[in-house]
């Protein structure tokens, strides 16, 4: 797989903060806001009142709630667990994907996530006196993605911290897919509180997210149409060819260690600027190049 690559493993050789690190001290930030607030200040749930998701908020004009929820979770030490697991993911899968996606992309993906898994809960919690927080949207929309992109390569995880388990990632999004489908229809649309403790319309708006990524955007090439005017080469000149020339190939010189460094860091940026997907067919035979070279160490 990609991310196994040797030269994958460096997305910032530079050593500056990638957005996955940005992404994540938000969270944490968001919590010791929280915290020093409501215990310090003895200033209550003001933060939550001020950024939670809740449809009492939404229809008093807070719309800016469907994204800062993301970056709340609940406080005090029996609900400690909730920010940890978002934590977790995050950086497991951020760490998989950024190199993959780029950091344009990627912050796209999470950000639409959020948002779409408040939209989602808000639609189906619109009547109810319910308040929502955590960053659970946006993962989930990676483990989506994740499962999309290595569907067959088997991952490991620690069940409750101490089962090692291991399993495909299409299997895990089934089950993902399967229980928030599931509590969703079973309780939150009937109106009662899941006994699984999650925002189970949330997850499948973040899902959902992840999944239009992939399909629509992921291996698309964006860009705006071209005003210019195309002029139609007549028949005769389409079907004639031309005999003892052929289209220049141009190939990158590698021949030495030092080229071939250089142009592998030009790639990586690229990769981290713009995603995978916008390599060409020589750039990925590039990498293919020094990965072989780098495993004859």
């Amino acid at each position: 797989m990609l991310y196994d690559r040797p030269y994958m493993h460096e997305t910032r050789p530079d050593g500056k903060t990638t957005v996955l690190g940005w992404l994540m001290s938000a969270i944490v930030a968001g919590y010791v806001v929280q915290a020093v607030v409501s215990r310090i200040l003895n200033g209550g749930d003001l933060v939550e009142r001020l950024f939670a998701l809740s449809p009492m908020g939404l229809r008093s004009g807070h719309v800016w709630t469907l994204f800062t929820y993301g970056f709340l979770h609940a406080q005090g030490l029996p609900y400690l667990l909730h920010i940890v697991v978002n934590l977790l993911g995050l950086f497991f899968l951020g760490r998989a994907l950024l190199p993959v996606l780029g950091e344009r992309r990627f912050l796209l993906v999470y950000c639409a996530a959020v948002v779409l898994g408040g939209v989602c809960w808000a639609a189906v919690n619109w009547h109810a006196a319910a308040e929502l927080i955590g960053a659970s949207a946006g993962v989930m929309a990676l483990l989506i993605v994740f499962a999309c992109l290595y569907p067959n390569q088997e991952m490991t995880f620690f069940l409750f911290f101490v089962v090692p388990v291991t399993i495909k990632p299409k299997y895990v999004a089934y089950i993902a897919v399967a229980v928030d489908l599931f509590g969703c229809l079973a309780y939150e649309v009937a109106g009662n509180s899941s006994p699984f403790g999650y925002a189970h319309s949330a997850h499948l708006g973040g899902m959902a997210a992840g999944w239009l990524y992939f399909r629509f955007v992921h291996s698309a090439s964006w860009r705006l149409p071209s005003r210019r005017g195309t002029i139609e080469l007549p028949k005769w000149m389409k079907n004639s060819k031309k005999t003892g020339t052929s289209a220049p190939s141009y190939k990158v010189n590698i021949g030495n260690r030092e080229n071939l460094r250089a142009e592998v860091d030009r790639i990586l940026d690229k990769i981290n600027s713009q995603g995978f997907g916008a390599l060409t067919a020589e750039e990925k035979r590039i990498l293919d190049e020094a990965r072989d070279l780098l495993s004859r160490r």
